[in-house]
């Protein structure tokens, strides 16, 4: 099984999804948007090769979670090698978020390579580059107003992007 190139993991994150959730960082970005939360993870040649196998144990580990969410870096980069443990994450009954600075429908044209394979497994997906202009901490879950929070797989079956309606997603744990 392939490795994937990371930035690191969080196995109890509370801020990139609802719920208790194990967040990835993939390692490598193109957008190097100005203002992002993870500059640490632009670099291709940064972090370190991981075993998805491990990754996956680590996920297994924690009865608590209720989700894991793909970061980065951007995660679209190495889609073909994600989607083994996209997969494994979604027979194990948890709910898979993914943030990317592509938009949904360049990913479901499969514009990036390997990406609308990936998105099969994907339930919520945050999409579109952090514009700092835009910046907000009035959001749930996500850093500027430009981006949407999708659900995957409505808008896979209605050939167009369904935003994402849940509460668990829309309302800002911040002010609660």
């Amino acid at each position: 099984m392939a490795k994937l190139r990371i930035s690191g993991c969080v196995n109890d994150s509370i801020v990139d999804g609802p719920g208790l959730r194990f967040t990835l960082f993939t390692q490598g970005c193109p957008h190097n948007c100005p203002g992002c939360h993870n500059p640490q993870t632009h670099d291709f040649k940064g972090g370190y090769n991981a075993s998805i196998k491990k990754i996956f144990a680590q996920i297994k580990a924690n009865p608590l979670l209720s989700g894991v969410t793909f970061s980065g870096g951007e995660p679209f980069v190495q889609a073909k090698t994600l989607v083994p443990l996209a997969k494994m994450i979604k027979e194990a009954g948890l709910e898979l978020a993914c943030y990317t600075g592509f938009v949904f429908e360049q990913l479901a044209s499969d514009q990036v390579k390997g990406a609308r394979e990936l998105l099969n497994y994907i339930d919520v997906l945050i999409d579109g580059k952090f514009v700092l202009s835009q910046r907000s901490l009035d959001l749930a879950f996500k850093g500027s107003k430009n981006q949407r929070t999708i659900n995957v797989s409505q808008s896979l079956k209605e050939g167009k992007v369904v935003l994402e309606k849940s509460e668990r997603w829309t309302k800002n744990p911040k002010k609660n």
